[in-house]
């Protein structure tokens, strides 16, 4: 089992190199390996259609895609020891969790739905690659539902990141590794290094 998280903000290249870190996992694993890429954005709009048809451009024939906005925990109970899995983002899915359908989840409600996906991640056999945002860097947000949603996606990634063995935070365009357990903790913690 490996569960890598890669944070950053907005166009800092965390799904670009998440996705050369999964297609090394492939060149690793060979032939009987099989490549992933879980979406979790809803097309609400022609500017979101661009971003996801952009992204799908980027990828090539080895990837099976897989369309999951909101149910990512039983999608991650599916995946094999074989599969090699990029899942992005999940920042999305959060967004997802909150206002699925509309109504506003209550905090216990979202809570559930991270605690199971960390379980299910925690327990999966896959090579699986989370990108996820880093939203808690700027100014608190205004609006209690903003607010909610900060909170909750920086809970996230703490709780994805406890149970990674490797996490990257990516800003323009370059990799900081903050945690690698594969490695010494004491050569690895906080030193910025290329996959």
């Amino acid at each position: 089992m490996t569960v890598e998280l890669f944070l950053g903000g907005a166009r800092s290249g965390k799904s670009s190199y998440a996705e050369q870190a999964a297609l090394s996992y492939l060149a690793e694993q060979g032939r009987a390996a099989r490549l992933h890429y879980i979406a979790t954005a809803i097309a609400f709009d022609d500017e979101m259609r661009k971003r996801i048809a952009h992204h799908q451009s980027r990828r090539g024939a080895e990837w099976h895609n897989h369309e999951c906005p909101v149910a990512l925990a039983q999608k991650v109970a599916q995946l094999e020891a074989h599969d090699i899995v990029l899942i992005d983002c999940l920042t999305l899915w959060i967004n997802n969790v909150i206002y699925n359908d509309g109504n506003t989840a209550t905090p216990t409600e979202i809570r559930q739905q991270v605690e199971d996906l960390v379980e299910v991640l925690d327990a999966c056999a896959a090579t699986i690659l989370c990108v996820s945002n880093e939203v808690g860097l700027g100014i608190v947000p205004l609006g209690e539902v903003s607010r909610l949603y900060v909170d909750h996606a920086g809970w996230m990634n703490q709780a994805i990141a406890k149970v990674a063995s490797r996490v990257t935070f990516m800003a323009a365009g370059l990799p900081l590794i903050l945690k690698d357990s594969q490695v010494d903790s004491t050569t690895s913690k906080g030193t910025c290094s290329e996959r």
